[in-house]
């Protein structure tokens, strides 16, 4: 029995140091069909974006120029099925390019989608796509390899649960039973070879109801891993692996509080340095940055969103403004990297209320930041529910729903407010860097230089680089580039013309 797996390649994390790590689905997908006996060819999906032929739009994803990149060969050959991860395909053009990929090159072959975009869209994945035989809707743990089977062999697909097929005779919708896997009873993926960053998942579905995400709409139920497992699971890596960084992936890895308390003494013992996601408010005090520290932890990613109390309400995100700032004042005085995000133009803010985000971006922030507008693509977000409330309105539905109105301000005003509070911080805070175009790129751009003489350089190139965008007036662009280029002579890099 043979599958080709599209997946993507690597994860990217709060901390760039690292090599990158295998990407989370691949690495557990892989072992779930190894576990199965099940050989399988593993096809990147950011290739499927860079690939010639018909409908797939060579060159409109994202990566490198396609004429530039030398790609592997397309598999090709006899497969049993063809496995597409949706789990970052985010909107149905993205979808149907990767599905039409499929098609074109394997059109024979039954099509099974998994992860996070098809557990919330099947419906509408199904009747948009025909060449889509089956979505396995949840854990997979048990039923991908139970659905390759019967495929070969003729077997009952409809007593597999976590399966949505249509029927072959009534063109029906079925679904069958939920079922959810028991992540403390079952072995965590193992694979052989040398894997010195792992990629790691302690907890499925989320404690939180965060009407911006519909993340806990694709796993209704949160179930998590106990502390011993994971400090076993990191020492086998560590072992078996030659691991020596964990990429833990989950939505927030600091909860339950009280599975961290007893966490980070067992990670303290296994030497692996690691990072993961947060909230703010299970950074209480400085004795949690001291157990995180001794734990090895080396970053953390936190979602602000906002340092607005209304706002934060309207987003019910659980977190107080004042929270944030203790959060981010815990981790400056830390030797933990810290990487957070914030959001501008959620459904009820106002650009007064935005301000107080602005305020601390440009005044107090340090440190590795995002800033995103607000997008509405994906109708399961629980801010559909207060649409009425907030005069809610998108006038794309059928692409990203980039495009949009509220009571508080539209997509546009959102997308200014962002474009001037980045140069605000740009020109204004020597100490806070906005991650945009830096992912292209090498990073730290140093490697041989300490973490605060990259800090001064990015910002130099930062502002640089868009002295063009900020400043209309070339005489003003003329003025501020000399200085510019004689700062970064005096760090040691110097402009070459090619």
């Amino acid at each position: 029995m043979s599958a080709v797996r599209l997946t993507n390649g690597a994860d990217a994390g709060a901390s760039t140091a690292p090599p990158a790590a295998p990407h989370l689905t691949t690495f557990t997908l892989q072992a779930i069909l190894d576990r199965a006996g099940i050989d399988c060819v593993t096809y990147p999906i950011e290739r499927i974006w860079r690939s010639g032929g018909p409908g797939d739009g060579r060159g409109e994803g994202p990566g490198e120029d396609p004429a530039t990149v030398r790609e592997p060969p397309e598999p090709g050959g006899d497969f049993d099925a063809i496995l597409l991860s949706t789990t970052f395909i985010w909107d149905r053009r993205t979808l149907g390019r990767a599905v039409t990929w499929a098609s074109l090159r394997f059109p024979d072959t039954p099509l099974v989608l998994g992860g996070q975009y098809s557990n919330l869209k099947f419906q509408q994945i199904l009747a948009d796509h025909p060449g889509v035989r089956f979505i396995v809707r949840g854990d997979a743990e048990e039923s991908l390899p139970a659905l390759l089977r019967a495929l070969r062999t003729g077997g009952d697909i409809g007593a597999i649960p976590n399966l949505v097929w249509r029927d072959g005779d009534t063109g029906r919708i079925r679904l069958s039973p939920v079922k959810y896997a028991d992540l403390e009873g079952l072995p965590s993926p193992t694979l052989d070879g040398a894997y010195p960053v792992v990629p790691y998942e302690s907890m499925r579905g989320c404690p939180f109801s965060c009407k911006y995400c519909s993340f806990p709409a694709a796993s209704p139920k949160w179930r998590y891993k106990s502390a011993q497992k994971i400090a076993d699971d990191w020492a086998r890596y560590r072992d078996d692996n030659g691991a020596q960084y964990i990429k833990a992936l989950d939505s927030t890895f600091t909860v339950p509080p009280t599975r961290l308390r007893a966490l980070l003494p067992m990670l303290a013992e296994t030497k692996l340095e690691w990072e993961a996601y947060t909230r703010a408010n299970s950074l209480r005090d400085r004795s949690v940055v001291d157990a995180l520290e001794a734990a090895h932890c080396r970053a953390l990613s936190i979602g602000f969103e906002s340092m607005n109390d209304t706002t934060l309400g309207y987003m019910n995100k659980k977190v107080t403004a004042r929270a944030n700032r203790t959060a981010f004042e815990l981790l400056s005085g830390s030797s933990i990297h810290h990487w957070i995000s914030f959001i501008v133009g959620y459904p009820g803010e106002t650009p007064e209320l935005y301000e107080d985000t602005r305020q601390f971006l440009v005044s107090e922030y340090e440190g590795e930041f995002g800033l995103y507008p607000f997008m509405l693509n994906d109708e399961t977000m629980p801010v559909w529910q207060d649409a009425e409330r907030f005069g809610l309105e998108v006038f794309d539905p059928e692409g990203e729903s980039e495009r949009w109105t509220h009571h508080g301000m539209d997509s546009d005003t959102a997308h200014r407010l962002r474009l001037d509070t980045l140069r605000d911080v740009r020109w204004k805070n020597d100490r806070a860097i906005a991650r945009v175009w830096q992912h292209a790129y090498d990073s730290p751009l140093l490697p041989d230089r300490s973490a605060a003489r990259n800090r001064v350089v990015e910002k130099l190139v930062d502002r640089l680089g868009m002295l063009g965008a900020d400043f209309t007036d070339p005489a003003e662009t003329a003025r501020r580039q000399p200085a510019l280029l004689a700062q970064l002579a005096d760090q040691g890099v110097s402009a070459t013309a090619e």
